[in-house]
C-alpha cells in the first residue's frame, strides 16, 4: 500500500462494533495506515469477543480505546471526536445503529458518534434478512437524512451460511468509500469532471478486433484523483479491468463511435474534460457477422481500414458552439519527437492541456503503474513530470486544471 495525499496525516476514528466481520476492520485499520493516516481505534465491548485492541495497535502503533469509565481522561469522547476529521464505523451492527438512530449514548463510540463534529461513516454488516427488515431500513434514512454517510452494505454469503444483502465490502473498497467522504469538499466540490479511459475496439467479426495495448491505469487514476478532490466524475471507459473508484458514474463503451457519443453527452455540462482513452485511430471498412475463417482470402483483402471519429474534433466543434468544457486535457502517446507532436496536438485540437508521454520510455506508458508525462499549454511547457507512480500524475494534472477552472 503506497501513501496516498488525501489520507496523508488525516486523522481517522475508527470505531468497530460487534460483528464476525471484525477480522475486516483490522485490514481496513492497516490499509489506512498504510496510506498515511493516523488512526485511533475505539472497539464496543462485545467487539473485543471477535478481536483483540492488541491487533489494532499492531497495525496502527496508535492507541486504542475501549472502555469509557477506566480512562484517565474522563472527556475522551470529547476530544476524540472534536478532533477527527473522520468517524468510521466498522463493521455497524443493527444494534449500533439502532443506538445511533435514536441518540443513545451507553459506550465510548456511541458518546463519540454524538460529540463528533466531523463527516460519520457507517458500514453495516449483519445477517440474512436483518439489513431489509423495516426496522433496520428505517433507521438507516433516520441516520442518512441527518447526513450519515453509508458505505455498503454488500451482497454475497454471510456467516450463517444464507446470501444477501448485508455483507460488510472488502477493505479496499472501503478506503475508497473514506476517501469519497474526506475529499467531497475539495477544490473541485460542485465541479463535473469527464474523464475518459482505456482502449477503444473495432471488430473485424465476432471473434476479432483492432485494438491498442491500453489497460486504463491512468485514466482510473484520474477518475480517483478527480474524486478526491470533490469533483464529480462521470467516468467513460472502454473495455478494462481495473477496478473501478467508488463513486464515479461509469459509462462502458466498446467502438471509438460508441465512445465518441458518449462524450459528447456527458461534456455538455462538464466544467472539465480529461482524455486519457487511447482511442483507437482505424477500424475495419467492412466487418463479417461470421468468423472469418483463413481460407476466405478474398475477405481478408476486402477489409481494408478506414479512419474512426477523431473524438477530440468533435469535443472542440461542439465546445465552440456551447462552451463546454470549460476546460479539456488531452494526452498525446508518443514513440518519437513527443514534444513537437505534442504540441501540435494541443493546438490543433483547440486544448487547454496536453500531457505528453513518450511510451518507449522505460517505466512509462502502457501496462504500467508509472508514467514520465510533460504537461503543455498553449503557452509553453507548465511542468514536467519525473518518473512516478501514475496516482501521483494524475493528482499533478487535476491540480493544474482546478487550478485553470478558477481562473476562468
Amino acid at each position: 500500500m503506497k501513501p496516498i495525499t488525501l489520507l496523508q496525516d488525516k486523522k481517522i476514528v475508527l470505531g468497530v462494533t460487534g460483528s464476525v466481520a471484525c477480522y475486516k476492520a483490522i485490514d481496513l485499520a492497516s490499509k489506512l495506515t498504510q496510506a498515511g493516516a493516523l488512526v485511533d481505534t475505539v472497539l464496543t465491548e462485545s467487539a473485543q469477543r471477535f478481536v483483540t485492541p492488541l491487533a489494532f495497535r499492531s497495525v496502527t502503533g496508535r492507541p486504542v480505546f475501549s472502555d469509557m469509565w477506566s480512562l484517565e481522561e474522563h472527556v475522551q469522547h470529547v476530544s476524540l471526536g472534536e478532533t477527527a476529521e473522520l468517524l468510521a464505523i466498522v463493521p455497524a451492527t443493527a444494534h449500533t445503529l439502532a443506538k445511533m438512530a435514536q441518540g443513545l449514548a451507553d459506550n465510548l463510540l456511541l458518546v463519540t458518534a454524538l460529540a463528533a463534529r466531523c463527516p460519520v461513516l457507517v458500514a453495516p454488516a449483519m445477517d440474512g434478512g436483518m439489513y431489509e427488515h423495516a426496522a433496520t431500513q428505517a433507521n438507516v434514512s433516520l441516520l442518512q437524512e441527518r447526513g450519515i454517510i453509508f458505505a455498503g452494505p454488500a451482497k454475497g454469503r454471510m456467516a450463517s451460511g444464507l446470501s444477501g444483502l448485508g455483507r460488510l465490502p472488502e477493505p479496499a473498497e472501503l478506503l475508497s468509500h473514506i476517501r469519497l467522504a474526506l475529499g467531497r469538499d475539495g477544490m473541485l466540490a460542485g465541479c463535473h469532471v469527464v474523464v475518459t479511459t482505456g482502449p477503444t475496439r473495432e471488430p473485424m467479426d465476432p471473434v476479432r478486433f483492432i485494438s491498442n495495448r491500453s489497460t486504463g491505469k491512468q485514466g482510473v487514476a484520474m477518475a480517483q484523483a478527480a474524486l478526491d478532490v470533490g469533483a464529480r466524475v462521470t467516468l467513460v471507459h472502454g473495455p478494462i479491468g481495473e477496478p473501478m473508484p467508488v463513486g464515479v458514474r461509469q459509462v462502458a463503451v466498446e467502438t471509438t463511435q460508441q465512445m465518441g457519443d458518449a462524450v459528447l453527452e456527458a461534456v455538455k455540462d462538464a466544467d472539465a474534460l480529461f482524455m486519457v482513452a487511447a482511442v483507437a485511430d482505424f477500424r475495419p471498412g467492412q466487418s463479417s457477422d461470421k468468423k472469418i475463417k483463413k481460407t476466405d482470402e478474398q475477405w481478408g483483402r476486402a477489409i481494408g481500414l478506414e479512419v474512426t471519429l477523431d473524438i477530440l474534433d468533435a469535443v472542440k466543434t461542439q465546445r465552440e458552439k456551447i462552451g463546454y468544457p470549460r476546460v479539456a486535457l488531452g494526452f498525446a502517446a508518443e514513440t518519437h519527437n513527443a514534444f513537437e507532436y505534442g504540441r501540435e496536438k494541443l493546438l490543433r485540437k483547440g486544448l487547454d492541456f496536453i500531457a505528453v508521454n513518450d511510451v518507449m520510455a522505460e517505466g512509462a506508458g502502457f501496462e504500467v503503474d508509472t508514467n514520465r508525462v510533460l504537461l503543455l499549454s498553449s503557452a509553453g511547457v507548465v511542468e514536467e513530470l519525473p518518473l512516478q507512480s501514475k496516482a501521483a500524475v494524475a493528482e499533478r494534472l487535476v491540480y493544474h486544471v482546478a487550478q485553470a477552472l478558477n481562473d476562468t
